[in-house]
């Protein structure tokens, strides 16, 4: 039987170059010289530590991650900016943890979102990925367009195609 799996993965070294790209446009930008930036990605917790001097600056940094990381195949809602920056001593700091696979949660509204959709698939948690299973490629197909329309808040890949 067709089957895929859905993913929420980001790819470390994808991530890592996309750091450094914010790095090298933040150094050339006239509005951020002689001021303290620090941008380091923790590639073991998934976590990007962003210290900048003022908030107004803290909204540019976030600004340019996500338009370059976007521009490295890593999409947006991958950064959780839930958490607020807070100052400390003359800085304003910010840690961003990054999505890296699917949360319970998340593999549960994927789950209830295929079932309520009437397709004739199967739906199954696997630890961080969601297995769909049917029996024509098109059924799956119609899968992908369907998570792929749905407005979820996380970042989702479709890999290991079977048929």
């Amino acid at each position: 039987m067709p089957s895929f799996d859905i993913a929420s993965a980001v790819d470390i070294q994808v991530l890592d170059n996309a750091i450094n790209t914010v790095k090298k446009e933040i150094s050339n930008r006239f509005d951020f010289r002689d001021s303290p930036v620090v941008v380091e990605l923790n590639k073991k917790d998934f976590l990007v530590k962003l210290e900048v001097e003022s908030d107004m600056k803290m909204k540019q940094l976030i600004d340019v991650l996500i338009s370059r990381s976007m521009k490295q195949g890593i999409d947006g809602n991958a950064f959780d900016f839930s958490k607020d920056a807070y100052p400390s001593g003359k800085v304003v700091k910010k840690e961003v943890p990054v999505r890296n696979g699917l949360r319970q949660d998340d593999a549960k509204k994927i789950v209830k979102l295929v079932k309520d959709s009437g397709l004739k698939v199967q739906a199954a948690i696997m630890d961080d990925i969601v297995r769909i299973t049917g029996k024509k490629i098109d059924d799956l197909q119609e899968v992908m367009a369907l998570c792929r329309g749905a407005n979820l808040d996380f970042p989702l890949q479709f890999n290991n195609m079977k048929s």
